[in-house]
């Protein structure tokens, strides 16, 4: 009886071991079963696809030069000497045409800037300059740092009061007038939906000799300093993915 009794207690054995082995799993792989994916960089969430932005920028612009780019059109560097002041105000819309992407330095997005430009003239013969911008920014974004340099240009189309037509010399030719513009500076982010920016911007206003002969097309060549707040429009990346 009792060798029956052992002999049966080392056939459960073996049994039960495995059933226990089988329940019990280890605490690493409940670890990796429930831990959430962290992104390697918290950026990805602020600029990516599609992601659409509010941005309302200023700044005054005192400091005149002559047109940056006078060495390709085959004229003298020269300053005109009707000296100007402008200060923009440009409600834009930005959008961000990829995400992240890029090697080194290079490292970063693209947005597109469609701004309405409404710009005071304190000092110059004109009082007022409205355009309709188009840009590209480059946004240089390094892993997990909440600045960013930038580049960017834009270009426009819009109208002045003129007033060389009404005998101020040096002043602009006519009323309908393009708009060129260099910037460049640091982009900062307190979230992901919230942001500034500031930096330094060269501005070019002319005609593009379409009021010659009759007058003279003379132009604005300033540059000062920028400053602006962007705004996040819609759901966060996460729940736009969602």
């Amino acid at each position: 009886m009792k060798l029956s009794i052992l002999f049966l207690a080392c056939l459960m054995q073996p049994a039960l071991s495995m059933g226990q082995n089988s329940m019990v799993l280890p605490s690493s792989a409940v670890t990796r079963v429930y831990q959430p994916a962290q992104p390697a960089d918290f950026n990805t969430n602020i600029y990516y696809r599609n992601k659409l932005e509010l941005s309302f920028e200023t700044g005054v612009l005192p400091i005149n030069i002559p047109f940056v780019f006078d060495v390709f059109e085959g004229d003298n560097y020269t300053q005109k000497p009707l000296h100007y002041t402008l200060v923009p105000i440009f409600p834009s819309l930005r959008w961000h045409m990829g995400s992240i992407r890029g090697p080194g330095i290079l490292r970063g997005n693209t947005d597109l800037t469609a701004s309405l430009s409404i710009t005071a003239i304190p000092r110059g013969p004109e009082t007022h300059y409205e355009a309709f911008d188009l840009g590209v920014r480059r946004n240089f974004v390094y892993r997990n740092r909440r600045t960013a340099p930038y580049f960017e240009y834009r270009m426009g189309a819009g109208f002045i009061n003129a007033k060389e037509p009404h005998g101020v010399q040096w002043a602009q030719g006519q009323d309908f007038t393009f708009t060129l513009m260099l910037g460049s500076g640091v982009r900062y982010n307190f979230s992901p939906r919230y942001s500034m920016a500031f930096g330094p911007t060269y501005m070019h206003v002319s005609n593009l000799y379409m009021s010659e002969p009759k007058y003279l097309d003379n132009g604005i060549n300033v540059w000062g300093g920028i400053i602006g707040f962007n705004m996040r429009l819609g759901r966060p990346k996460a729940e736009s993915v969602q």
